[in-house]
């Protein structure tokens, strides 16, 4: 694919419509295809890609970093992927890492070795890596983990990151100090000057923070060789696998609509857009050329690490479903908390996103219920939420109780503002309303269509579809990508 530019193109790129005349919008280009999460992470949505990915031409990592983990079952192999998108499996398609991806080199080429040993075979002569991708460095990693230690020691609760180094990573970016894979291909000593003038920003803050700078220089020298025949200008690239022939573009997003920075349990969240805005801006895709964007849900609600969780069962439920599930993240082993499937926030996610289709996994592993239930609205100081809570419905709430008070003072209204501004806290206190449903106490697991699944299953579907008023498109029901059962 080549990133010239013709006359052709010069001519059409600077002369404009003729007055009066507007761009049919089936002149945009390809479509592009986005999966995403619509919990709190760890849905599966590496299996959809890996489905998804067998037709592709490009899979692209739009954000995040290695703090997400997806796997992925090809032939009874288990690829574990973090950095790499999991279309790097195909060996027909070419995997992008984007511009909005942090990427910690170390981290990168360990995970590509890794697989490559299970037989993942030339996967660097597949990856492409935008030239604006941001670098997650070593002393990033240990930064995050200060930062949770200070938050435990100041706040007595911390946020449970991965201390992969992505919150310093996006910190240094955003305030205009960090350094891209441009800069580190570039005059590398020019890179050596500004890495030792980011060290000391970092030891100001964290007096503690010791690093070996000649020592990670001589490192990231090493990794600059290996990663520079991969690096392209990831604009162009997406510009012309936009524009050129007819291409199927694949997007696969990391981490989930509820750990989106600015939509999620803030600030219990990832520090990336997850959502489907974090597409266009990580990739360089303008939003005419997004087409279905799917949503990946469990069959039931898990989230790692602290943070408002109105389902969760602590309980055999959730003991079950996490025994069942083997629900430990990939990329933390820790034991991910359980709880029943929440409709509240795949509305909300929906709201968000706008889903053209769902991904329902895991849903085997409610085969042995006896009962199944589904959280389908909230409820605050006795009064129904429909909707995930924010500020805007605590502060009805507020108003409602106040207005339906006898009399209220000035006091009373102040204190309404005060309690608007607590964030997330409300959804701590929520009560959930649930639906019941008899389970169906049959194996699914060998199930390959629709009517291989018992009626009470059918039913369960039939009712989250409804309820969030999107099409379930695919059904787990295993691991690999053959237990996917496609309706339509």
């Amino acid at each position: 694919m080549s990133l010239s530019w013709s006359a052709k193109d010069h001519k059409n790129m600077s002369q404009p419509a003729a007055a009066g005349q507007k761009r049919s919008r089936n002149d945009a280009g390809n479509k592009v295809t986005v999966v995403l999460g619509a919990q709190w992470g760890d849905e599966g949505k590496g299996k959809v890609v890996d489905l998804l990915a067998t037709e592709a031409d490009v899979v692209c990592r739009c954000q995040g970093g290695n703090n997400a983990g997806h796997t992925v079952v090809v032939d009874g192999k288990e690829y574990d992927f973090h950095l790499l998108p999991s279309g790097i499996i195909n060996s027909k398609s070419t995997s992008l890492i984007g511009n909005g991806v942090v990427i910690h080199l170390p981290g990168l080429f360990e995970e590509g070795d890794k697989n490559e040993k299970k037989g993942l075979k030339g996967w660097e002569k597949r990856l492409i890596v935008s030239d604006r991708a941001h670098l997650v460095f070593d002393f990033h990693q240990v930064v995050d983990g200060l930062q949770e230690t200070e938050r435990q020691a100041q706040e007595g609760k911390n946020i449970g990151t991965t201390k992969k180094g992505i919150g310093p990573a996006y910190s240094s970016k955003a305030s205009r100090t960090g350094l891209r894979v441009c800069d580190l291909l570039a005059d590398f000593k020019d890179f050596s000057m500004r890495f030792k003038n980011l060290v000391r920003q970092h030891q100001s803050m964290y007096p503690t923070l010791t690093v070996d700078v000649e020592d990670q220089l001589k490192k990231l020298k090493e990794y600059s060789e290996r990663l520079r025949p991969m690096v392209r200008d990831g604009v162009y690239y997406m510009y012309e696998a936009l524009h050129g022939s007819p291409k199927k573009i694949l997007v696969e997003g990391a981490n989930a609509a509820l750990l989106d920075i600015d939509f999620g349990t803030y600030p219990f969240v990832t520090s990336s857009n997850c959502t489907v805005g974090g597409a266009c801006t990580g990739l360089g895709i303008p939003p005419l050329n997004i087409g279905d964007v799917f949503g990946v849900s469990k069959a039931y609600t898990t989230r790692v690490g602290i943070g408002a969780f109105p389902t969760e069962q602590l309980n055999a439920v959730g003991e079950l479903l996490q025994t069942r599930g083997h629900e430990v993240g990939v990329t933390t082993g820790r034991k991910r908390r359980c709880g029943w499937l929440d409709l509240v926030i795949l509305r909300y996610a929906h709201m968000i996103n706008g889903f053209t289709g769902i991904a329902l996994t895991k849903l085997d592993i409610l085969d042995v219920m006896d009962e199944i239930k589904v959280g389908v609205a909230y409820k605050v100081n006795g009064k129904r939420i429909p909707h995930f809570p924010g500020n805007l419905e605590e502060e009805i709430i507020c108003r409602i109780n106040i207005m339906n008070a006898s009399c209220f003072s000035v006091n009373d209204w102040c204190s309404c503002i005060t309690l608007t501004t607590a964030n997330m806290d409300v959804l701590h206190k929520v009560e959930v309303e649930y639906e019941s449903f008899p389970g169906w106490k049959t194996d699914t697991s060998a199930a390959r269509k629709w009517n291989d699944l018992p009626a009470k299953a059918q039913n369960y579907i039939h009712f989250i579809e409804n309820h969030i008023g999107v099409p379930i498109k695919w059904i787990g029901v295993g691991k690999s990508r053959e237990c996917m059962i496609q309706m339509f």
